[in-house]
């Protein structure tokens, strides 16, 4: 799985409103500097997050943004299908709707679990964990594993 720029990006904004003090909106020149997103990219972002519910905006002086539910109500999982749609799709569907014969028969099967194996981790962790590092068990598990820490790419060895 590749995390887009668009979903880190946002985030990382939903990241830094929830450690905002309550009830106070961020303007979204503070929320670009202080995450160092491009500020027009940042900007589509907002919309679509606002769009989905998942903050809300004021314009004007005393205007910003702010977190429209609390951070512990908005799983990681949420913020990407609304920046990237589906967890994971193959060849641009769902897993389920692929069918392959032969040798390959079992391939749906495994792209089912890399799906559900994504849900587990996204769905479970909240924006909130995220921000005061109370991350879920699922998550510190993979973490205190060196392996995890490791990229592995095709021509290395194992």
């Amino acid at each position: 799985m590749q995390i887009s720029a668009r979903a880190d990006y946002a985030l990382r904004a939903l990241c830094l409103l929830a450690a905002a003090p309550e009830q106070c909106a961020v303007k979204a020149d503070e929320i670009a500097a202080a995450q160092d997103i491009p500020r027009t990219f940042l900007d589509g972002i907002l919309v679509e997050l606002r769009r989905a519910g998942l903050i809300e905006s004021r314009r004007g002086r005393d205007g910003g943004h702010r977190l429209a539910r609390p951070a512990y109500a908005i799983s990681l999982a949420d913020v990407i299908r609304v920046t990237d749609g589906p967890l994971a799709l193959v060849r641009g569907q769902r897993p389920e709707n692929h069918t392959y014969g032969g040798a390959a028969r079992h391939l749906q099967d495994v792209w089912v679990a890399v799906r559900a194996s994504l849900r587990e981790i996204l769905e479970l962790t909240t924006v909130a964990q995220v921000v005061t590092g109370d991350l879920p068990d699922p998550v510190l598990n993979y973490t205190r594993q060196d392996r995890s820490w490791q990229s592995v790419w095709p021509t290395e060895s194992r």
